[in-house]
Order: C-alpha cells, then structure tokens, then sequence
C-alpha cells in the first residue's frame, strides 16, 4: 500500500499543483499587467547596455524570435523587453546616479511575472498573439489550458533563444509534465511516433485552443486523422458506419497493446457489434469443427475483409461487406 501511495504520489507531482481560484473579469487582469504608472518607458538599451549587457540571458534572448524583433535592425522593432516587464525607468533610476557596479537594478519595480496569475500571464503574450498575429491565439481564452490554469509561460521558455518555440525534440516531453496517461499510452507497442520525433503532439492537437473536444486541429476525429491516412477519407460506395462516424470507435490514437493502435484485439473489437459467422452460415465451405476453419473464421476478421474502412466492391447479396475484391 505505502508503495502504491508513494507511485501516486509521483505522478500527481508531475504537473505542478495547482489551487483553484475564481476567474477574475479581464480588467482586474489588465490591471495587474500595466506595470507601475510612475515609471516611465525607457526602452531596450537601458536593459541590454547596462544590465544583461554581458549575461547569458541576453546572448539567449537575442537568439529567439522575439530577440530578432528587438534588433531595429532588422526592420520589426515590434517588441521590446518592456512589452512584459512593464515600464522600466524606476528600475535603473539608481544606476544613472551611482557608480557602474555600486546599486543593482531594482527589479521589485517592475512585473513580477512569475508571481501573477496564469490568466494575467497569458494576458501579456495576448497583447500581440491575437487574432490578427501569428500564431494566431484568438481561441485561446476559455481553451481546456486556460481553464486549467496553464500559462504560456508553463510551455515556452521566453529568454532560451531557438527553444522560446517548441521542436519536435520538446514537445512531447512537455505535454508529458502534464499527460502522464499519455506518456503511458505511447509506451505501448502499438503507438504514433511521437517518441521517435517523426511526429509531435501539434500534428493532432492545437494547443492554444479550439472549437473541438481534445483541441483537434480539425473539426471532427476523422478528418484530422485523414490528413494523413487519406487513403481511408472516402467516399465508398459502402460505407462503414462506425469508421466514417468515428476513427476512435476502433482505435486507440495515442497508443495501444493491439496492432495497428486497435482499442480491442480481434476478432474481439468486431464482435462488440457483429455476432461472427455461425456454422450454418459456413457449410459450404467446409467443417468449422476442422483446425483450419477455426483459424480461418475466428482469428482476424480482415483476413477476408480487409477494405474494413470502405470499399467499392459489392457482394454477393448487393451490399458491401469490405472485402477487397
């Protein structure tokens, strides 16, 4: 039992804990983030000359996408450190008057970013990741992360240059901090290869939020798988109900004992809704009662009907029963 607790103890330690907190309206966010109105805007060579002039932060900073926007050399001086510290010319007011290396900057003036809430958090990034931004983060507010209380801050490390935007080396090992069931599904034998960074959980999802249940990049379960299996999007002549309903009807997307990713190994998953073949059925063919008819009709149901996701063939009696010809 102690070694149970101490397993479930682990993975809820996972993720960090979290309390829950009323929403706040969006103007007591807002007001957290404006910064102190008594300083003023001084810009980004207060920060980087006299400051972070030699530190690592800044040599990361200047390597991410919003150290380039910074450099007015480069043409979109969009962004500046004071667009998420908030105003910095309390921070530095003793630095003018006293001797290089005699006061050190006073960073309890400006935002304390770590401290605020994930909303006012994610309020910072939303000044300019909006509709019209890319990427585009106008279905974040009310996504299943914010509800949640999960940040940007939790997924993107904003001064660690390349990395302030997730590679597929990355992202799964971060979605895992919070999806440990999901780590433990794509352990098994039968999964996507996501650990193998041949595909990364944005492939399927859209973490900065959708109109669908998971944050599916499409509208429904179907169309995102058939953007890459478009060999089963259709149309067939005939159709098979729960596959063109559902590709999860059958199989398990993130990982699965049963190849390939089926919730159910066979002929098992087929039985949840087909009787099977009984032997009146079968007598023409031959003897159920003889090893290899066993084999035949009790193993694996696609070893005749194989076109299981549709097919364009007719049978027999004028409607489809997916076999391959």
């Amino acid at each position: 039992m102690t070694f149970i607790l101490l397993a479930l103890a682990t993975l809820g330690s996972s993720c960090s804990p979290r309390t829950d907190q009323p929403i706040a309206p969006v103007r007591d966010y807002e007001r957290m983030v404006v910064g102190r109105l008594d300083a003023d805007y001084i810009g980004n060579e207060a920060c980087l000359a006299k400051c972070h002039k030699h530190d690592l932060k800044k040599e990361n900073f200047n390597k991410s996408v919003h150290g380039e926007q910074v450099d007015a050399a480069s043409g979109l001086p969009l962004v500046n450190c004071e667009s998420c510290h908030g105003p910095g010319s309390l921070a530095v007011a003793e630095l003018e008057i006293a001797p290089s290396g005699e006061q050190r900057c006073r960073i309890d003036t400006l935002l304390a970013l770590g401290e605020l809430p994930s909303q006012a958090q994610s309020l910072i990034c939303l000044k300019c990741h909006s509709a019209a931004s890319s990427p585009n983060l106008a279905m974040w507010s009310g996504s299943s992360h914010d509800s949640n209380e999960v940040s940007c801050f939790n997924c993107h490390k904003l001064h660690m240059g390349s990395q302030q935007k997730l590679n597929r080396h990355d992202m799964a090992e971060t979605c895992y901090i919070c999806h440990a069931s999901v780590r433990n599904q794509f352990a098994q034998i039968s999964h996507h290869p996501v650990n193998e960074h041949k595909m990364d959980c944005s492939d399927c999802h859209n973490p900065h939020g959708t109109m669908t249940k998971g944050m599916l990049r499409e509208a429904t379960v179907k169309a995102t798988c058939t953007r890459c299996h478009m060999e089963y999007q259709g149309p067939f002549v005939f159709e098979h109900a729960d596959v063109t309903e559902d590709c999860t009807n059958c199989h398990s997307p993130h990982g699965s004992p049963n190849n390939p990713l089926l919730a159910v190994s066979q002929p098992f998953l087929c039985m949840q809704c087909h009787a099977g073949h009984s032997a009146s059925n079968r007598s023409a063919v031959g003897t159920l009662s003889s090893p290899e008819m066993k084999q035949t009709f009790f193993n694996r149901c696609t070893d005749c009907h194989s076109s299981i996701h549709g097919t364009d063939v007719p049978s027999r009696h004028g409607r489809g029963t997916f076999l391959s010809r």
